[in-house]
This record gives structure tokens, sequence and C-alpha cells, in this order.
């Protein structure tokens, strides 16, 4: 049974585009490994890993600060994958597709910082 962070519904789906993205970069030429692939790999790792990291903070500022460094990951990885569907390293439909579901991702997370806001207004009425 999972507890805590993985029900969190924006980690679950960081995580699964994160594996998704992992591997829609495997045929990419072998000069981009270290350039395109490596970058693009990155900043997917970085948006679940950072929505980690803000969920175990202890202040709700903290929270939002790493859910809003999570959401430009998220916004870079998006743009990278389009890029390389420019550059023919992926097809237009798995770069779209992929996009799509980063916005959907990018949404979610401004939900959850919004949550996370009025959540901290209502402590600080108490």
């Amino acid at each position: 049974m999972s507890t805590g962070l993985d029900n969190l519904k924006i980690y679950r789906m960081a995580e699964s585009l994160e594996l998704e993205t992992y591997s829609s970069t495997n045929n990419f030429p072998p000069d981009e490994k270290m350039r395109s692939v490596d970058q693009i790999r990155r900043s997917a790792c970085a948006v679940a890993n950072n929505i980690a990291e803000g969920y175990a903070r202890y202040s709700y500022k903290e929270k939002v600060r790493y859910l809003y460094i999570a959401k430009g990951e998220a916004e870079e990885t998006k743009r990278n994958i389009l890029r390389s569907a420019k550059k023919s390293f992926l097809s237009t439909d798995l770069a779209d597709s992929l996009a799509e579901r980063y916005t959907e991702l990018l949404k979610a997370i401004s939900g959850y910082i919004k949550f996370i806001k009025e959540k901290d207004l209502k402590s600080e009425i108490k």
C-alpha cells in the first residue's frame, strides 16, 4: 500500500512522464546523446525530484517554491520535446502527445500550488 508522496497525483504524473520521456529519447542520433538526450532526461527527472523535495519541506512557502521549480523544469522538458520533433528526432505525434501530457501536469501543479496557498492562508487566520 502506497502512502505519502506516492498518493500525490502530480508526483505520479511526473514520474510516469519521466519514464516515458526517457524511453522516447532512446533512438536519438548518437551525437545527440550528450546534448539533447541528456538535457531532456535531466529536466524530466528534475520535475519529479522537485515535487518530492517540496513535499518533504515544512513550510508552505518552501513547498510552493519547489513546485514552481518543478513547473519550470516541466515547461523546459515540454519545449525540448517539441523542438526534438522539429529536428526529426521524435515523431510529431509522439512529441505532441508528450507535450499535451506535460501541459496537463503543469495545470495540475498550478492547482496544487493554489491548494497549498489557500491552506497557508487558513492557517494564518487561526
